[in-house]
């Protein structure tokens, strides 16, 4: 059963859970994805009139896990109890321990030396590519293309990795083809991760919820609004549904 917080429906899984599920899941069965919101996938969701298409891509999703730490915390302050699935642990447990020889994998985002660290890391599996334009929410063209990319593949597994909420959308729109089959997984930066392309918090930072001031320390320019500025508002979100529950 799902449990409401801030908006969205979170499932009862942890991380090994979430990776039996994606294990069981058939290969050809008709494309269905997985969604990680965080801290600053809830803030900015929020921000969006009820109508927002995010909204629909976010609800249209076979599993919403939660990803964060801290909104986990702040959730059990609240009385709700969230179980953490985060998106890059999710992402290496299944590299490592999900996947069969010759399965078909396909990722949209990164380039093409990513792509070959990962085939050289998982060489047993058949990798595809597909590196959409920058602007791609506001590209109709670009994101067809790349729903197209998907379907066309046919992978077991596709991986979203341009943040969110774009790798959302393009989700939704890859089932709304209705010709693809597998699982997306909207996962963000967690290929660079899993590549070493950058360097995930120790895990000792990870257990203390302070993934994210290693984060800014190692991209300062690019995220300090989101964890300085915009993250914070997540306090003020939770007063204002805690009063409306």
């Amino acid at each position: 059963m799902r449990t409401e917080f801030l908006g969205l429906d979170y499932d009862p899984l942890d991380t090994e859970e979430a990776v039996a599920w994606l294990a069981a899941r058939p290969a050809d069965a008709p494309f269905a994805y997985i969604i990680t919101p965080n801290v600053d996938h809830v803030v900015r969701i929020t921000q969006r009139s009820a109508d927002d298409p995010v909204w629909s891509a976010y609800r249209a999703a076979a599993l919403c896990l939660c990803d964060s730490r801290i909104l986990a915390k702040l959730a059990a302050l609240r009385g709700v109890k969230l179980k953490i699935a985060a998106g890059s642990d999710i992402t290496a447990q299944l590299l490592d321990r999900g996947l069969t020889p010759g399965d078909r994998l396909c990722v949209i985002g990164g380039d093409a030396a990513m792509l070959a660290d990962l085939r050289a890391r998982w060489p047993q599996q058949q990798w595809l590519h597909h590196q959409p334009p920058m602007g791609l929410l506001t590209n109709p063209a670009a994101m067809a293309e790349a729903a197209a990319f998907v379907a066309d593949a046919r992978a077991r597994y596709t991986f979203l990795a341009i943040g969110s909420p774009q790798q959302e959308l393009l989700a939704q729109a890859i089932v709304a083809l209705g010709r693809a089959i597998g699982t997306g997984l909207c996962i963000g930066a967690s290929i660079e991760f899993v590549t070493g392309r950058k360097a995930r918090a120790p895990l000792w930072m990870r257990r203390l919820s302070l993934e994210w001031l290693h984060r800014l320390a190692s991209e300062p320019r690019r995220l300090w609004r989101r964890y300085l500025v915009e993250g914070p508002r997540i306090a003020l979100l939770v007063w204002r549904w805690h009063r409306k529950v």
